[in-house]
Order: structure tokens, then sequence, then C-alpha cells
């Protein structure tokens, strides 16, 4: 059965369902402009995605991707201002009109090198998660499965218990 992942950006939270069934539950970080589907943005999109590509699977927890190619291992006493994108990445296909340039956005879910920044809205856009949450998320996972991004007051979202 496809996997489903909810986004609420109000609260800042990832539900993980099987059918029904809740699977799991993470906080995440989106991004520190808010929601938008604007390329250049660096906004959080909203609506229904569907996950094109799964990335990295057997990489080292902090492995480095630039344009979702391995580029080395990032260690955790290194600080950096830059938002790198660890460990592995979930790249999001938008479902809805408003939200087809997902995919040109580069728009992904992804683990990051700034952890402290989860559970607050601080991305550029993606939505960020703790490096072993990332893999947690990544084993559950597959392609063609659906994610859903909320913004606060959304219908859809309303029903979920965070």
């Amino acid at each position: 059965m496809m996997k489903r992942i909810v986004v609420s950006v109000s609260g800042q939270q990832m539900l993980v369902f099987d059918g029904d069934q809740l699977l799991a539950r993470f906080a995440v970080s989106t991004a520190a402009k808010g929601m938008g589907c604007e390329i250049g943005s660096l906004r959080t999109p909203t609506g229904r995605f569907r996950i094109s590509e799964k990335i990295g699977d057997g990489q080292a927890v902090g492995t480095i991707f630039k344009s979702r190619v391995v580029c080395g291992v990032w260690q955790e006493d290194e600080k950096s201002d830059d938002d790198l994108i660890l460990t592995r990445i979930l790249r999001l296909e938008g479902m809805d009109p408003w939200n087809l340039n997902t995919m040109d956005r580069y728009i992904y879910i992804h683990g990051t090198n700034h952890e402290s920044s989860i559970g607050y809205p601080a991305s550029h856009g993606c939505i960020r998660m703790t490096n072993l949450d990332m893999i947690a998320l990544h084993e559950m996972v597959n392609c063609g499965d659906r994610v859903e991004i909320y913004p606060e007051n959304e219908e859809g979202w309303a029903g979920y218990i965070w």
C-alpha cells in the first residue's frame, strides 16, 4: 500500500501514514520565508506532491549532496552557515496546478547540518529533518508515495492530531 506523508507548516511536524495507520511523527523545518510556489522565492510549496526520486540509500550519516551527487561527508563539529543537503534526499514532484514547478525548484525532504533549527521555520524552501529521522523516513517510503504540505488553517490537515 502507498504511504502518505502529511506536513503541517504551522506545526513544523510531519506524520507518516500507511493507510489509516500512523507510522511515525517527526519534527521538521520548513522555509524561513514562509509558503509559496514561485521560482526563486525560497518558500515551501503547499499542496499535493509525490516522491519522484529517493537519493542516498546506504550513504553515511552526514553525506553531503550537491546537485544530488555525493561530494563529501559533513562532520557534526563542523560549523557552517551553508544550508547543506545531507544524508538522504526525497525529491518532490508537484501534483497541483500551482506547484507543478516543484521539480524545477529542487524542493526536497532532506537531512541538515542545522539540526538545532528543526521545529522552526528556517530552511530555504525544502523540508529539513534531523539526519537520523531522515534515514528512518527514507527507509519507510517509496517513489510514488504521496506528500501533502498544509499551511496553517488549511481544512485538509485540521483533522490530524498534532
